[in-house]
């Protein structure tokens, strides 16, 4: 029996009943769409009513039997009031409406917890930190592969990115968190597995068992050399976290003026940490630190500055108002050192006999001394060489009796010099810095005490820890204080060096140029500077002895 074909409307045009299919339902979409658009005033108030309906019946239920009977009485009340007010039913219909119209408008749900990408981050710190936290006879451990994870996390904040920025964990009471290593242990598997490239802050509460992971925010870098409100022996080393010193500064942080957190380094008869040691990586910002200590030494004291390194980064120095002498040279520096430490003696001999003759001290014994010894390391590798006395050695009266005579003493140089330090120096420098990227190992030999954040794989220059004599660790950002005519830093920053570099004597001051002048003036500016730099300028040695001066002129002159 022949098969009839089937009719042509359904052989050939099945495509055609599909293609209308999808326009039909993207038709019936679009009108949806625009029917929702227009009746979303009206479906908001129902909404609104909804909820006010159900609220309302709530608030019923938990009304109590004996007081439903004034209610209702004081419910019909308000209806005959206000059916009784000209355009009452009116008002009244408008207010539930507008309160039904708040009521049932759309709102960003809040986050109650955290989302599947976050719970499995959190289950997966739970899981490694259980063999941490858990021994076998613990008949109810807080820690259990497969536990629950919300018992051991009080707290935790997500970024934007996904990534811990905060976590609170109670552990049990038997962890030994009393010792070092196990505290590093954990901290270093929290670091791990939160993320590497940032720096956290592990708070231990031994008390309550609990352990607070943070991540602090970045220190500003954009702050640069200015003339801080500071006491008379106070000096800014840096600034660090708000939460971690009492004080603030108002300093400019680029064209805006904020209150800043300073670390604060005390000198003077009064201070017990007179001397300091800054150590760190090539380019980590040792020389930036010097140099801003220097500029405010300046403000009220006299400055010895020796470069070892002879790099020529405090030519800006030289012939300054209350700059000694800026040496670099071997023969130069030893003659430096060998008045600073009879300058020392003096003073110390002129405060006794003063003191026991009832007078006050001499001007020039009250006026501090600042001694800035850079790369102390390489001058002393140059005298082993030329079969001379290290120049550590002639630190030890400045360092021994600085605080007495007014005479500060502060030495920067690099983690590989740190062995040719002299027992003197190790001593009596209790302020301790350490900038640069460096291991926990090597911060904690400098400062004697762990550093309170991880430290990260790359920090920007003048980023490090302070730590003055026994006080907590702080992290710590030196003020961006560059060499003024180094043409590769910062414009603003150099100008703001320059703005606070005291004047040469007998130099006129630099007209200032006008606003609408070319930006070719002010290179021709620093390069007048950079000429009056390479011109020789005396040097101030009123309070050095004749025959120390000629052995000086004499040891200058040979070197």
């Amino acid at each position: 029996m022949a098969r009839r074909p089937l009719p042509r409307i359904l052989s050939s045009g099945s495509a055609s009943i599909t293609r209308g299919r999808d326009r039909g339902r993207e038709i019936a979409r679009t009108a949806a769409d625009g029917a929702t658009d227009v009746l979303h005033p009206l479906i908001t108030i129902l909404r609104g009513l909804r909820l006010l309906a159900v609220s309302g019946r709530q608030k019923w239920v938990a009304t109590p039997k004996e007081r439903r009977g004034p209610k209702l009485f004081l419910a019909a009340a308000c209806v005959l009031a206000v059916a009784l007010v000209p355009y009452g039913p009116i008002l009244a219909l408008i207010t539930v409406m507008g309160a039904a119209a708040w009521k049932g408008r759309e709102r960003t749900p809040v986050k109650t917890g955290p989302d599947d990408a976050e719970t499995a981050r959190l289950r997966a710190l739970y899981e490694a930190l259980v063999p941490y936290f858990s021994v076998p006879d613990d008949p109810s451990p807080l820690f259990a592969h497969g536990g629950d994870w919300e018992k051991a996390f009080d707290g935790y904040v997500f970024d934007d990115d996904g990534r811990l920025t905060r976590l609170q964990v109670s552990y049990p009471a038997y962890f030994t968190d009393g010792e070092a290593a196990s505290r590093s242990r954990i901290e270093q598997l929290l670091h791990t597995k939160s993320g590497r490239g940032r720096e956290y802050r592990f708070t231990w509460d031994e008390e309550a068992n609990r352990l607070v992971m943070a991540v602090p925010a970045p220190l500003s870098t954009s702050i640069a050399a200015q003339r801080f409100v500071t006491a008379p022996g106070e000096t800014v080393l840096g600034f660090t976290d708000p939460d971690t010193v009492h004080r603030t500064v108002p300093v400019r942080d680029g064209d805006a003026t904020v209150d800043a957190s300073p670390v604060l380094w005390r000198t003077g008869g009064r201070s017990t940490e007179p001397h300091l040691l800054a150590v760190g990586q090539p380019g980590s910002g040792t020389t930036t630190l010097v140099r801003s200590i220097a500029l405010q030494a300046l403000q009220q004291g006299d400055v010895l500055i020796i470069d070892g390194g002879g790099t020529g980064e405090y030519g800006a120095l030289a012939g300054r108002t209350g700059v000694l002498a800026v040496e670099s040279g071997l023969g130069g520096a030893l003659a430096t050192l060998e008045w600073a430490a009879h300058e020392t003696e003096r003073r110390l001999i002129f405060a006794n006999r003063a003191r026991q003759g009832g007078h006050p001290l001499p001007e020039d014994i009250k006026r501090p001394l600042w001694i800035l010894l850079d790369r102390p390391g390489v001058l002393g590798h140059l005298a082993a060489a030329d079969g001379r006395p290290d120049p550590q050695e002639l630190l030890q009266v400045p360092l021994r009796h600085g605080r007495a005579a007014g005479v500060t003493v502060v030495l920067a140089d690099q983690f590989d010099a740190l062995e040719t330090l002299t027992e003197t120096v190790r001593t009596h420098t209790r302020a301790r810095v350490v900038l640069g990227p460096a291991s926990r190992e090597q911060i904690t030999a400098v400062l004697g005490a762990e550093p309170n954040t991880t430290p990260p794989p790359e920090v920007p220059a003048g980023r490090g820890y302070v730590r003055l004599g026994t006080a907590p660790v702080l992290r710590l950002q030196v003020p961006a204080t560059p060499d003024p005519y180094d043409d590769g830093a910062c414009e603003a920053h150099r100008q703001a060096v320059l703005d606070v570099l005291p004047e040469r004597p007998g130099a006129s001051p630099q007209p200032t140029p006008a606003a609408d002048e070319p930006a070719d003036d002010t290179r021709d500016a620093h390069e007048d500077h950079r000429e009056q730099d390479t011109a020789q300028v005396p040097v101030a040695v009123e309070a050095m002895p004749t025959g120390q001066l000629a052995k000086a002129q004499a040891a200058i002159a040979e070197g």
